[in-house]
């Protein structure tokens, strides 16, 4: 079959479905979506909120919780204790499929009852320790406000996309580190502070696209290098002099920011992060192979539209997890299976579909939080054949109602369009989302006017911060919004010489949104050559961009 130009029956713009797209629905035995990709994806993130998070108590033992459930009737929310816990039988929840009634209706009545976790904490990658403040993650280790990571992270704090990693703060998308702050897109370094895209780094500050560098300060472009400043060689001993000048300062590093910022863009820029990969577009993707409009993505095969996945082979219209799966289509957090279909959070389950919070099943239709489950349907358990003739006449029914194939409706979305992912990479206004069908959140929880330090009594130099400083309460210079330091925090950044923040996390992190880039790629010229690229830095941008080839020879 040949490619296929399509209307988006929800933003009614144009999209392609390409000829090896309906060789993957034909795989996975469903019809070829009717929505466009962006709106797929964002349909996808009003189901991830993994850092809006909300104090409750367990409905189960009523202990105080973190959650990423606002508090509402619509969620009976458990404490990730009870809720892994043997003390209560989801299957208990079981209701039987009533082919009279419209199957999405049951599913939302089963949903509503069911408990749900209060954030997804997995447990297939192991247990996560002292790590309450984290979400969309596993096998932690004192952890805070650490989101989409897993595995062996430990000692972090303010970050996303983790692995493999030791004391990490604020920072995005780095695995295989050690001892990083402010860096973005950063494999297998050490001792870094400010970095991006960068690899196998040691001991160095304002990096970006630099390799195997040792002792190096606001340094562009760099192969190996030691002891350059702003991409000049110097001794060891003035380079010594003029970094510890700087080190611990907030007025100098912020000066610094500024200088080293304008400094890059005299500089040629890659024109994407597609690493040691074959056949693939989008951008961050590593040791792959086709992966198409794919970003954040690791150690993938034939994927596309998919976001923060690792480990994942033959998937569409995914958001994180992956790990060890195959066969995954419209999913959020689903991993370590295969063909799993319009689901969230399914582990070590194979042929599943719309449903959550599924572990250790086969064969499972629109069920909620089973483990062990087998042949089941609103989580009660059939014989096989049963079953497979009740699912049949499911699949007519949502394939009538164009469904099947498709993420569920935002109707069933856990949560408002600026609690979740979708506002970081696709910014809507309130007027837009609600204009799209989407909910929006009018009281987030956040706190302002409790500061007890103002930004200009927090000294300069972090050498002259006292113990005291974990006893008061910040404000952000830019949001107003109140935020605190924890132990943890305070001495990493007397050990890396960092000063205090004067932002609040949310707007940390929304600067490294910015420096990671749009989710998207468009159409320009490479500056040397002239040749048509595909790349993150729109037309307008003024950043020098090199294709890949023209970037190789400037670096040779």
């Amino acid at each position: 079959m040949t490619s296929e130009k399509r209307v988006c029956q929800n933003c009614k713009k144009e999209f392609v479905v390409e000829d090896d797209d309906f060789t993957f629905y034909e795989k996975m035995q469903v019809p070829p979506p009717t929505w466009c990709p962006e709106c797929r994806f964002i349909r996808r993130s009003v189901f991830r909120n993994e850092y809006n998070l909300y104090k409750d108590n367990c409905a189960r033992c009523k202990n105080s919780v973190v959650t990423m459930f606002r508090p509402s009737p619509a969620h009976i929310v458990y404490c990730n204790s009870c809720w892994h816990s043997d003390n209560w039988d989801p299957k208990s929840y079981g209701r039987k499929y009533d082919p009279s009634r419209r199957f999405l209706d049951q599913l939302q009545e089963l949903l509503r009852v069911v408990p749900k976790p209060a954030t997804y904490v997995g447990v297939d990658q192991g247990p996560s320790i002292n790590s309450d403040y984290t979400n969309f993650a596993g096998s932690l280790k004192d952890c805070y406000l650490v989101f989409n990571s897993s595995p062996n992270v430990e000692n972090a704090a303010y970050s996303r996309g983790l692995a493999n990693s030791k004391d990490i703060f604020d920072s995005y998308y780095i695995d295989g580190s050690e001892s990083l702050y402010e860096c973005v897109n950063a494999p297998k370094n050490s001792g870094v502070v400010w970095g991006q895209n960068i690899s196998g780094c040691v001991d160095s500050s304002f990096l970006l696209d630099c390799s195997g560098c040792q002792n190096c300060f606001g340094c562009v472009n760099l192969r190996n290098k030691s002891y350059y400043f702003f991409n000049k060689p110097l001794s060891k001993e003035e380079w010594h002099t003029r970094v510890d000048a700087i080190a611990g300062s907030y007025r100098e590093i912020d000066k610094v920011r500024n200088e080293f910022e304008k400094f890059s863009m005299s500089f040629p820029h890659r024109e994407n992060q597609i690493l040691k990969s074959v056949d693939c577009t989008g951008d961050y993707i590593l040791d792959s192979k086709n992966c198409k409009d794919c970003f954040e993505v690791s150690f993938g095969e034939n994927l596309k539209y998919s976001f923060a996945t690792k480990y994942t082979k033959d998937g569409y219209d995914l958001i994180g997890h992956g790990r060890k799966g195959e066969l995954l289509l419209e999913n959020v957090g689903a991993g370590v299976g295969s063909r799993v279909l319009g689901s969230w959070w399914v582990d070590t389950s194979h042929d599943v579909e719309y449903s959550f919070m599924t572990r250790e099943s086969e064969y499972c239709l629109g069920c909620v939080a089973m483990r062990g489950a087998r042949y089941a349907i609103l989580n009660e358990e059939y014989p096989e054949d049963e079953y497979r003739e009740l699912r049949r006449q499911i699949v007519d029914e949502l394939t009538r109602e164009g469904i099947y194939g498709m993420y569920l409706p935002l109707s069933f979305a856990f949560f408002a369009y600026n609690e979740g992912i979708g506002q970081d990479y696709f910014p809507l206004t309130k007027e837009e989302a609600l204009k799209r069908g989407l909910r929006w959140e009018d009281e987030l929880q956040i706190t302002k006017g409790k500061g007890t330090l103002p930004p200009a009594g927090i000294p300069d130099r972090i050498q002259d911060v006292s113990d005291g400083i974990l006893n008061e309460v910040l404000t952000c210079v830019s949001c107003d919004r109140n935020y605190r330091l924890i132990g943890a925090e305070l001495g990493f950044y007397r050990r890396m010489a960092v000063p205090v923040p004067r932002k609040c996390f949310y707007c940390r992190h929304a600067d490294r949104l910015r420096r990671r880039g749009p989710m998207g790629v468009f159409d320009r010229t490479c500056d040397k050559c002239k040749k048509p690229i595909q790349t993150s830095y729109a037309p307008g941008r003024p950043e020098i961009v090199y294709c890949e080839e023209c970037y190789q020879k400037e670096m040779n």
